[in-house]
């Protein structure tokens, strides 16, 4: 498994919100790149990045801070929020991101979304679904979650069978320290098998990340809280 500590950026501080909540936020560092070395020293390779004015604007707010952590950064970067048009796609990689992350687009535009992993390859977008679960099904919430798409997890990755990587959200458990939702990542592992799935939401304890059977498990608040040592969960992954 690959761990993927994660830092959302708002107004170029490094904050998390409480279920995607923009007024429930807690700041933890005015120093991303800081936060970034501190990762690589801890033993990690990879690190999330979400521009969370970008995600609530639809559209870039900090891709110039991004790209700019990207250039000088040690650690390979998975980075999301506002990204709508091959261009942003391209400048972010061109900067030296390794992922670009998709996540509405992928749900309103799926022609289009097609159209970026076969330019760029599969290997360098990430979709990004996040779900409530309603009565035993997964459904897709868009736009910051304040949309049902109206749509479920199996159908909308059902139109995606090139792609490699999902990162998988339940809504009702980001930034909640309540545990993932391990029932659906295991069903999203058996249905689909193509996908190379990132567990997000409510990891708190290197207990869950032992009982998760996903290929990766991105980890934020249980870090940035000192629940858990990075060092720790690097050495249990």
């Amino acid at each position: 498994m690959i761990i993927y500590p994660a830092m959302d950026l708002m107004s170029g501080r490094v904050v998390r919100l409480r279920q995607g909540r923009f007024d429930d936020s807690t700041s933890y560092s005015d120093d991303p790149a800081q936060a970034i070395q501190t990762f690589a020293d801890a033993g990690a390779k990879w690190a999330h990045i979400v521009d969370l004015d970008g995600a609530r604007g639809g559209q870039p707010m900090q891709h110039e801070l991004i790209a700019e952590i990207a250039a000088s950064s040690p650690l390979k970067l998975q980075v999301a929020g506002g990204f709508r048009t091959r261009d942003q796609i391209e400048r972010m990689l061109d900067s030296g991101v390794e992922r670009v992350v998709i996540g509405s687009l992928a749900v309103k535009q799926p022609e289009t979304v097609t159209g970026f992993l076969s330019e760029f390859g599969a290997d360098r977008i990430t979709l990004s679904l996040d779900v409530r679960v309603l009565k035993g099904t997964p459904m897709v919430a868009v736009s910051g979650w304040t949309e049902d798409s109206g749509r479920s997890l199996w159908d909308v990755a059902a139109l995606y069978p090139q792609a490699v990587h999902l990162l998988l959200t339940d809504i009702g458990r980001d930034g909640m320290l309540e545990g993932p939702n391990f029932a659906l990542y295991e069903e999203a592992g058996r249905r689909l098998p193509n996908l190379r799935i990132q567990a997000s939401g409510g990891v708190s304890s290197l207990a869950d990340l032992a009982r998760l059977t996903t290929k990766g498990a991105i980890v934020g608040k249980a870090l940035w809280e000192g629940r858990i040592r990075l060092e720790d969960a690097l050495a249990r992954a």
